[in-house]
């Protein structure tokens, strides 16, 4: 971790070593003032091995301690976001926002602003779930797949079509509108794809209509 908080420092903009330090020393309280102790910031104090990994950072020796020169201003509100993050990646009980936290934390250490890792979007993904087994069976593989709010599935007919997904409008969560979430046409041909985003925690239960009475059905799980 420590590798990872000493590469989000670099800036070059150049600026005294001592306002550097005043601000370090700014970020540090004010952590130490929204009670995050994990993962102090470092940044001022001892350097990691490879703090000197991006253009503008070079350990300086003093007192038999590496100490971290930067050039340029910190970009303090990165810093805090990023700690936040890892704080949340270790006390969060939620696999989503763990999830989350780490795809934040990855793109501030990669030197992403904060503003983009703060879109939406930024942490979704996308599961697929094939229509028809590649032997031929009616049924949904997976039947049952978990996501977290904003992630997306990609439903690909596989074997056995023409397929479709239609939601059970008494299996959704209150609000979601069954027309919106479910496919209009069939998919009759090999490799092709339909595709929703679910932004509304709770349980979904769809089926294949050509298919439904061959029991070819399956859980969506949102959290």
């Amino acid at each position: 971790m420590i590798y990872t908080l000493s590469l989000i420092i670099a800036t070059v903009a150049a600026a005294p070593v001592e306002d550097v330090e005043r601000d370090n020393a700014g970020i540090t309280e004010a952590l130490a003032q929204r009670g995050r102790e994990l993962f102090p910031m470092l940044v001022g104090t001892k350097c990691a091995r490879f703090c000197d990994a991006r253009a503008g950072v070079k350990p300086m020796m003093s007192g038999g301690e590496e100490r971290i020169v930067v050039k340029g201003p910190v970009k303090a509100l990165e810093m805090l976001a990023l700690n936040d993050d890892l704080n949340t990646l270790v006390n969060s009980d939620s696999r989503c926002t763990r999830r989350n936290a780490m795809a934040r934390a990855a793109g501030l250490a990669s030197g992403l602003a904060l503003a983009t890792v703060n879109q939406p979007g930024f942490a979704a993904e996308t599961k697929t779930v094939k229509m028809g087994s590649d032997s031929g069976q009616l049924v949904f593989i997976p039947d049952e797949i978990t996501i977290c709010k904003g992630d997306s599935v990609t439903w690909t007919n596989n074997k056995g079509g023409p397929h479709n997904v239609v939601f059970d409008e008494e299996a959704i969560p209150d609000g979601v509108s069954q027309e919106s979430i479910s496919m209009d046409d069939q998919l009759g041909d090999e490799g092709a794809t339909f595709t929703k985003k679910f932004d509304v925690a709770g349980s979904y239960s769809y089926y294949c209509e050509p298919h439904r009475g061959a029991g070819m059905q399956a859980t969506l799980i949102v959290k």
